[in-house]
């Protein structure tokens, strides 16, 4: 990106757009600008450095999403900023080759975006924003960084804030006694690794959860509780432990054609697809399952495994039992009908991330379009403002684009697009069809499957 001739005539400094949040999907964004002539934009972030889910950096976990869905590869497999270049600049691509494992390290895939972050002048940490205001066609954003505070200017808006810990209603009364240091031991998953020594000092541990997050903390506990000697359940709604539906036929609803597909569906539609594809993009994978249950079947050859797995229970009500230091969990067994109480000295929340709006948002209400929930109504190009292509939005829009808003695959894609509506030309090119199969009704049936040109 580079200043215009404007800027470096000494007046004040408009961007053509500001990204407020640097998580992995801005970052992408970031990269895939960086090398746009005439493009000038700038991306802020509070935190002081870039950190991924810190909570849950396990040594053993990896990614569910190959290399290729790195921050660019997708979009530009020639940038300088992909993950291969990140292995070759760093030393270590002989070894991943050698490793023949197409999914990296949860810990390498931060390092790798730490990599990237720190080669780009554009992205500022460190730097919160307070407030933002509309004014002549220009966003004014108060922010407060390292140097004090300031005002930038900014004809776009690119919301890539995330996601923040999910406490189901049930829980909130424990997790606030927790936090008031009058309760016990109560945290989201995102704060595991920080809090682990302190959990397993507990004489019970209640893992509440059914995804990813909660099968690994389960696994690592598992296997570290006879060293410990505490009491482990793990406790999910769902009716059973869903894997992850990694085929590869399902893997195309990953595509831009899917997207359009999902996003021109009746909202009531959309919404009950989001509820009915979970186990799409919330599942375990299927290699940890059968590693869980080898576990088990190993402990058990010594005798009983001191560990629960409960099914279809929802928990309803939770209390902090002071006398006897333990929590007592209300749950109900959805098939039965049947309540039980479980009592548990610690209680490990994994129970997933939920969309906030970030508070500086309140000055530019007027300039969102809402739907009749009161979300982000979000077009097919991924604007949510009222005037098209000036407000974007960045893993904010499962509502309107399906599961795959949250893929790290599909970043790319979307930047692309996002880069696409902010340029006004097509930067990087736009895939539109690559699924072998048909989401809607056809319009004509018995028509062969078009490939487009074959290249000379």
């Amino acid at each position: 990106m580079s200043t215009t001739a404007a800027q470096k005539a000494g007046t004040r400094r408009i961007y053509d757009f500001a990204a407020v949040g640097v998580g992995p999907f801005n970052l992408g964004l970031a990269a895939l600008a960086e090398p746009v002539e005439g493009l000038d934009g700038i991306f802020l972030e509070r935190r002081e450095s870039f950190d991924w889910h810190p909570g849950m950096m396990l040594e053993p976990a990896h990614l569910q999403v190959p290399f290729m869905a790195d921050l660019v590869t997708l979009a530009d497999p020639t940038s300088p900023y992909s993950f291969l270049n990140f292995l070759k600049q760093t030393g270590r691509l002989y070894r991943f080759y050698i490793r023949e494992n197409f999914y990296p390290l949860r810990a390498e895939y931060n390092q790798y975006c730490q990599w990237v972050a720190g080669q780009l002048p554009c992205v500022r940490f460190g730097t919160a924003v307070l407030d933002a205001t509309h004014d002549d066609g220009v966003y004014r954003l108060s922010v407060s960084g390292p140097g004090g505070p300031e005002v930038l200017l900014a004809r776009r808006l690119v919301l890539g804030t995330g996601t923040s810990p999910y406490v189901p209603g049930a829980a909130a009364g424990i997790v606030a006694d927790s936090l008031a240091g009058a309760g016990g031991v109560v945290l989201h998953n995102a704060d595991y690794l920080a809090r682990k020594a302190e959990l397993q000092q507990q004489r019970s541990i209640t893992i509440l959860g059914s995804g990813q997050s909660a099968a690994e903390i389960y696994y690592e506990l598992l296997q570290e509780s006879d060293a410990h000697g505490y009491q482990l359940n793990w406790v999910t709604r769902s009716g059973r432990f869903f894997p992850l539906e990694y085929t590869k036929l399902t893997l195309e609803m990953t595509s831009p054609e899917y997207v359009d597909y999902f996003h021109a569906l009746p909202q009531h539609q959309r919404d009950y697809l989001n509820k009915a594809q979970k186990n799409l993009y919330k599942g375990i994978n299927p290699d940890l399952i059968d590693a869980i249950y080898d576990l088990l079947y190993t402990k058990s050859i010594s005798g009983m495994v001191d560990t629960r797995l409960l099914t279809h229970s929802s928990l309803t009500a939770a209390q902090w039992n002071a006398e006897a230091g333990t929590h007592t969990l209300h749950l109900e067994h959805a098939e039965q009908g049947a309540s039980y109480t479980l009592d548990s000295e610690a209680v490990v929340l994994a129970t997933g991330y939920g969309y906030q709006e970030p508070g500086f948002l309140a000055g530019i209400r007027d300039r969102i379009a809402r739907d009749s929930a009161g979300r982000f109504a979000v077009d097919r190009n991924y604007s949510a403002g009222v005037h098209p292509g000036e407000i974007f939005v960045q893993n904010a829009e499962l509502h309107t684009h399906g599961f795959a808003t949250p893929d790290l695959g599909m970043g790319a894609y979307r930047n692309s697009c996002i880069l696409r509506e902010i340029t006004g030309r097509e930067v990087y090119p736009v895939e539109r069809s690559i699924a072998f199969q048909q989401f809607g009704a056809p319009a004509a049936v018995g028509s062969p499957l078009d490939f487009g040109p074959v290249p000379a």
